[in-house]
Order: structure tokens, then C-alpha cells, then sequence
């Protein structure tokens, strides 16, 4: 081999160990969170974030507060995770009062507005990541290939099971 191929094959390696402990060492993030998904309760306690769906099939988390109650005891960081959860929710142009209703029944449920948002899928227009900085924390792209991301119904890049591995 030459030095070239040598050199091109180490610094895949070397990124590829750097992903690994990138995994290894960040947040344990849990997606699709709402009342109405079932969810395994032992993968949301091992989760460090908690990705929250206000309105999901046009119900509101705020309708339980036993499980506002139940998902606040866990002591987790809690995000925003879409309004109503839509596939590509953010691709489409949302006006402010459409994140604010959101924002409004995630506040209902746990008694503050969240300061992280999540677009579903990851997907987000220019216009709404501008109007979404504004207001929060946004987690994109990056966080849904970089942390080990668990969700309800075990779908996802990676199954659940394996993204305990990597």
C-alpha cells in the first residue's frame, strides 16, 4: 500500500473511534415522548433528554396531568419535540402563534415553556430555524447523528438496542 492510502484509511479510523467516544460520553436523548405513544418506562429513565410532543393526533399532553406528573418526577431535561409531531412538521412555513400553541400545552403540563426545540425528523426550513432561535435552543441534524437517540416505538436510524452499542 501506499502512503497515501495509508494516511486516507488512518484518518478514517481516527474518526470513526472519535464518533465512537463522541456516542459514548454525550446525552442519552428520547424521542416521540406524549401520553399516548407507549413507551418503555426503563429506556426514558436511562434518557438524559426528553423530546416532548404537545399535541399528538390533536391531543394535548396537558389532557393527563398524571403523566405530566409522572414524566416531571423523572428529573430529565425536557424539549419540545414539533407542535403536533407531522412528518416534516418544519418544512412547511409555521407562523409564530403555531409554535406558541405548542409551547402553551407543554407549559400546561409541566408549569414552564420548554428552552430546547427538536423539529420531527430533524427537517427545518431556513424561515422556521430563523424564527426558532429566536426563542430556544434548536437540536438538528447533529444531535440526531452524534447521541444516542432512543424512541416509543423503537424506530429510528438505529433500533433501540443498537444504539446501545454504538
Amino acid at each position: 500500500m501506499n502512503l497515501i492510502v495509508k494516511i486516507i484509511i488512518s484518518i478514517l479510523v481516527a474518526l470513526l473511534l472519535i464518533l465512537l467516544l463522541v456516542r459514548l460520553l454525550s446525552a442519552r436523548h428520547f424521542d416521540d415522548l406524549h401520553p399516548n405513544i407507549p413507551c418503555d418506562e426503563k429506556l426514558i429513565k436511562k434518557s438524559d433528554i426528553l423530546y416532548v410532543i404537545p399535541i399528538f393526533d390533536n391531543i394535548s399532553i396537558a389532557d393527563n396531568l398524571g403523566w405530566c406528573a409522572k414524566i416531571l418526577s423523572y428529573n430529565k431535561t425536557l424539549a419540545m419535540h414539533g407542535v403536533y409531531h407531522n412528518y416534516n412538521e418544519f418544512l412547511t412555513y409555521r407562523s409564530e402563534a403555531y409554535l406558541e400553541n405548542g409551547a402553551e400545552e407543554f407549559s400546561k403540563c409541566f408549569g414552564f415553556y420548554p428552552t430546547r426545540f427538536k423539529p420531527p425528523q430533524g427537517a427545518i426550513s431556513p424561515d422556521n430555524k430563523k424564527m426558532i432561535i429566536k426563542e430556544y435552543e434548536l437540536d438538528t441534524w447533529f444531535i440526531n447523528r452524534f447521541h444516542k437517540l432512543k424512541h416509543c416505538n423503537d424506530q429510528g436510524m438505529f433500533p433501540n438496542w443498537i444504539s446501545d452499542l454504538i
